[in-house]
């Protein structure tokens, strides 16, 4: 009997042992799971605070243009041709051996009208000038790539040119004219007479195209100093060239005495041109409206015989 009193006892016990973990355990669990939704809480609002954060630093960007060039340029990209000339340091002349517009001197320094007026451009921006030359036909590909910086060599401003290029005001009036040796010059007096003439003419330029429109029969060559050269050496019958470069180049007291032209083409007007939306257009026609106000443009095209051909600015 006295056994199973204590039996019972110990069993009564137990339970209530039992139970007593059983509510512990179960509060401990609640607790848990209040602290993980609290902080589940807490991360929510965390991640809300950055995202207003973000958001706020994004319209301030926004509506500050100024920072955002800032950081286009420090990353190199600038749409401003100006600033990538007067950072290099260097005005890059596309050309051709063109008298009087583009030519060397004894000493190799390149000269005449178009180079004088390069100079005094870039010297105007506080940069130096370099000279390259190109082939005619490629001048669009060569600035589109950066090898130059502008085409400035008494250039036609054809369609083709005003639509692939950011082109300067003209400045210089010109033609195509037909270059035959003097001797047959009573011969070809109009465009009839040139059909049976085999012609010379700088591949890519408005002479080619002149040849072209009145189905000529034409050979291309490097530049307009070479068509000259296959004319005196009887290769090609005729050239077709620029009127200021005939002017300069043929008859009495040039290298080419036994050679005149006859005829002018057409009219056209030389421009420089740039890289399409290049702001240095405007800053050249604005150079080009001063340096006429003061004379200086004069002074220049008289050194080379072109006052004649200036356009007033």
């Amino acid at each position: 009997m006295k056994k199973k009193v204590i039996t019972a006892f110990l069993t009564l016990t137990m339970a209530v042992s039992l139970a007593a973990c059983g509510s512990g355990s179960t509060t401990d669990t609640a607790g848990n799971d209040a602290g993980a939704d609290a902080n589940a809480g807490d991360d929510a609002a965390a991640d809300q605070d950055k995202d207003a954060a973000d958001d706020k630093a994004a319209e301030d960007n926004a509506g500050n243009p100024d920072d955002a060039q800032g950081s286009g340029q420090a990353d190199g990209n600038t749409d401003s041709d100006m600033a990538y000339v007067k950072d290099k340091g260097t005005l890059v002349v596309g050309i051709t051996d063109f008298a009087p517009m583009d030519y060397q001197d004894e000493n190799g320094e390149w000269i005449g009208f178009d180079a004088d007026m390069a100079k005094a451009f870039a010297q105007s921006l506080g940069v130096e000038v370099e000279f390259i030359t190109i082939e005619w036909d490629s001048k669009i590909m060569e600035l589109e790539g950066k090898t130059i910086d502008c085409v400035w060599n008494g250039m036609t401003l054809t369609d083709e040119v005003l639509s692939a290029m950011e082109c300067s005001d003209p400045y210089c009036s010109n033609a195509q004219v037909v270059v035959v040796p003097a001797d047959v010059a009573e011969q070809y007096q109009d465009q009839e007479s040139l059909k049976d003439l085999n012609f010379a003419v700088e591949s890519g330029s408005a002479g080619e195209k002149q040849a072209a429109t009145l189905d000529l029969s034409y050979t291309a060559v490097q530049d307009q100093a070479t068509a000259l050269m296959e004319v005196a050496s009887g290769t090609c019958d005729a050239a077709i060239i620029d009127s200021l470069m005939a002017a300069a180049m043929v008859g009495e007291g040039t290298g080419y005495e036994d050679l005149t032209y006859t005829i002018s083409l057409n009219s056209e007007e030389y421009g420089v041109g740039f890289r399409k939306g290049s702001d240095l257009a405007a800053a050249l026609n604005e150079f080009f409206a001063a340096s006429y106000e003061d004379g200086s443009i004069k002074t220049c095209a008289e050194t080379y015989g072109v006052q004649a051909a200036l356009i007033q600015q």
